[in-house]
């Protein structure tokens, strides 16, 4: 008997970060609701690439979304602005936004308030110098985060829906059925901008989507397609309606 109630303990242990994982992108955020929702045809989702800029990749997705027509959120690494300033400022010109995902792609949960100044503060900075913006979302290194990052962070903390992975191959077709596949209204998008076999899967998905009536907008905007207001120091991983 206290087998078979210890095995079931265990079980629903395991289970349960899996459910949160699913039931978070639902319950997170209805208390936040702030206004009603702009309503708009068809589902929205918001496409985001980590990790860029890259001198040889960023700009080729740029040409390939201006083409389309299509708002992305980029989450930029501060060590590879310097002689890439041009690439911001065209995301910037072109209607994409921009958010913080590190200085040196530490991971931010394991640094306290001293380290998150150095690695997040810096390059918000940077940021605003080159931008003239002064609010910035994050974007932590590999998703992880801590409740040091959580009472520090003043802006949103953006995490994932849909993660493509895309780091781990270069299989295109297989990236882009994930996308497909898994898309669903109010879905944040994981895909990083610095594989060329990613700007490929990008675009293709793209089309794909908007076949089916999907729209693309960034993180912010799908904020204010909801009427969330953002609140500093809370993670988001998609914005549902409802």
């Amino acid at each position: 008997m206290r087998t078979g109630v210890l095995a079931l303990l265990l079980l629903v242990m395991w289970a349960l970060p899996w459910f949160w994982y699913g039931a978070a992108c639902v319950e997170e955020h209805e208390p936040e609701r702030v206004a009603a929702a702009v309503r708009v045809e068809g589902p929205c989702v918001a496409l985001t690439f980590d990790d860029g800029p890259r001198s040889d990749t960023t700009p080729v997705l740029l040409d390939g979304l201006a083409q389309r027509g299509v708002h992305a959120t980029f989450f930029v690494i501060g060590d590879r602005i310097p002689g890439r300033e041009d690439i911001l400022k065209r995301m910037a010109a072109e209607g994409h936004q921009i958010g913080v995902h590190s200085q040196n792609h530490k991971a931010l949960s394991d640094l306290n308030t001293a380290g998150l100044e150095e690695e997040v503060t810096r390059l918000e900075e940077t940021l605003t110098q080159l931008l003239g913006q002064r609010e910035f979302m994050i974007r932590p290194p590999y998703g992880f985060t801590s409740p040091c990052l959580r009472r520090w962070a003043k802006e949103p903390i953006i995490l994932w829906s849909v993660d493509t992975m895309d780091w781990s191959d270069h299989d295109t077709d297989r990236q882009v059925r994930v996308v497909v596949d898994k898309a669903q209204d109010g879905d944040i998008i994981l895909m990083h901008d610095i594989y060329h076999a990613s700007v490929d899967t990008a675009l293709r998905a793209v089309d794909e989507l908007m076949a089916r009536g999907y729209r693309f907008v960034t993180v912010e905007e799908l904020f204010a397609l909801r009427g969330v207001e953002p609140q500093g120091g809370k993670e988001y991983r998609c914005l549902p309606a409802g």
